[in-house]
């Protein structure tokens, strides 16, 4: 009985303690990255790629890089005459992707530390914005969102991934709509409604 009450407590704890995160939009702190290194199931780094579709030579953005699950993969896929920009709240996330970087003999990963809702970056000047789990951590998404907009190419895409189960989870419906009222339009998904990859393009 003493085992089952635990038991019960221990799982109130989490459930109020992801309804709160929910409802207080901010970042995985990065004293529980593990929380970013676990397994992503359904939105792996070869579904990335297939939706990402990324060319050699190309600009990605990628905002929220994490601890680097998609980073390293996504900076050889553009090749050395490309260029992965890692930007994130805070410096510790980027400083642990940049020596995951050097560790691999990859140059071409750039980090800048900054609020997504004001990219440091010119008008028209990606080819492609990435972001994994990311979105429903931003209190101003469609600040983001408009940002996003901003600095893709016009013929430039947006990869949103989403996995349920994260306290800050945007479903499909929801990011159509957000993304839609700043000038992006929502073109297919790979996955599921619980786990998926959203292509968008400015609109």
């Amino acid at each position: 009985m003493r085992a089952r009450a635990a038991i019960g407590l221990a799982g109130g704890a989490v459930l109020a303690a992801a309804l709160w995160w929910r409802k207080n939009p901010s970042a995985c702190p990065y004293g529980q990255r593990f929380w970013v290194e676990a397994p992503h199931p359904v939105i792996t780094c070869e579904r990335l790629r297939a939706v990402l579709a990324p060319q050699p030579g190309e600009r990605v953005l990628e905002i929220g890089p994490g601890t680097g699950y998609y980073t390293l993969d996504l900076a050889e896929w553009v090749g050395l005459e490309g260029r992965v920009e890692i930007f994130d709240l805070q410096q510790e996330f980027l400083d642990h992707v940049s020596r995951r970087a050097a560790e691999r003999g990859l140059e071409n990963v750039v980090p800048t530390q900054g609020d997504a809702t004001s990219l440091p970056y010119p008008d028209a000047s990606a080819d492609a914005v990435v972001l994994v789990t990311v979105l429903g951590e931003i209190p101003d998404r469609g600040a983001a969102l408009r940002e996003i907009r901003r600095v893709l190419k016009p013929d430039g895409r947006l990869v949103v991934g989403e996995l349920f189960g994260d306290p800050h989870f945007t479903g499909l419906g929801s990011l159509k709509r957000q993304a839609a009222d700043a000038g992006l339009a929502y073109e297919t998904h790979s996955g599921n409604r619980l786990a998926y990859f959203a292509h968008l393009t400015p609109g």
